[in-house]
């Protein structure tokens, strides 16, 4: 076995051991013919009678009531499994996200709420925070509403309201921070089958937003690996999950360099530390990072199995 093999049976090991009940279900999914089913069911713990989604699904926050933010980390896992549109958990989603955009097209990224309960020092809400935040995650939330939706229903028209105004930022910017860039790339994958109709709506092409986001990547990745191992920034695989992404041709040897560095960092446990902390809840902070190493470890795997190295 390749040490790169060794490590992900031990951090399969770990995970069983010490993740969330939901990451052994995207584990199993991911990697070991696990269900579907199996997924929604540990996922839909998370979810509220509004349709949205908090009790901490995102680990740096842990408000028990719905957010926009929380439910973005929804969508993205019920994407992941290729969840049908139809099913309950989508269109309760889809009910919340309906009722919490506000009339600027908009989502709230932080909730004043969020200060009542332990949370990482980037989402403590104060008047003005959402300037900080801008299209992160309003246009990637924006895009499922658009994606699981009939093209002329209600719920489609509010996600174009925002992939328009989002859009115009887009393709005025030459500097994005990693997060809402990454928003926008998906935003992309989302809308592929969609192209006469955000052209349309947006007056740009999909390839003109394909090379917006490439500038704006090579603008934002650290290209100087030695400074890799120093805390928490953009590399090539923050921005690539597969070898098929248009910005592997962007960003060239550097895609390879920084499996071969992920490779290198794995610890004895098939894992990776976590970059971050949060020093106002020292006790919290311990359990969240424990869940995020089960979710590093879950994402990363996933790329190198797409990229054909387990």
């Amino acid at each position: 076995m390749t040490r790169l093999e060794k490590a992900f049976v031990k951090a399969g090991q770990w995970i069983k051991r010490n993740a969330r009940p939901l990451e052994v279900a995207r584990w199993e999914y991911a990697f070991e013919h696990g269900s579907r089913e199996r997924v929604l069911r540990m996922l839909e713990a998370y979810q509220n009678e509004d349709g949205g989604f908090g009790h901490g699904l995102e680990p740096d926050f842990w408000l028990p009531s719905s957010s926009p933010m929380a439910t973005w980390a929804a969508a993205r896992i019920l994407m992941e499994v290729e969840t049908d549109p139809g099913h309950p958990i989508v269109q309760s989603m889809k009910g919340y996200l309906s009722r919490s955009q506000d009339d600027t097209g908009m989502w709230a990224a932080v909730l004043p709420q969020n200060n009542e309960f332990p949370h990482a020092p980037w989402w403590h809400w104060e008047p003005g925070v959402e300037q900080q935040w801008m299209f992160n995650p309003s246009v990637e939330l924006a895009a499922y509403l658009i994606h699981w939706s009939e093209p002329k229903s209600s719920e489609a028209q509010r996600g174009w309201k925002t992939v328009r105004l989002a859009t115009a930022r887009l393709m005025s910017c030459t500097e994005m921070d990693m997060h809402e860039i990454n928003n926008f790339l998906s935003m992309k994958e989302l809308l592929e089958f969609r192209t006469e109709e955000f052209t349309e709506k947006t007056g740009y092409s999909l390839r003109d937003i394909e090379r917006k986001l490439a500038e704006l990547v090579e603008a934002a990745v650290e290209t100087d690996i030695a400074q890799w191992v120093h805390g928490y920034k953009a590399l090539p695989l923050t921005f690539v999950q597969h070898p098929d992404s248009f910005l592997c041709d962007v960003l060239g040897n550097l895609v390879a360099k920084n499996l071969d560095f992920y490779i290198e960092q794995v610890d004895e446990n098939g894992l990776w530390p976590v970059t971050w902390e949060w020093a106002a809840y020292p006790g919290e902070f311990a359990v969240a990072a424990r869940y995020w190493q089960g979710i590093i470890a879950l994402e990363r795997y996933r790329v190198f199995k797409t990229f054909g190295l387990l």
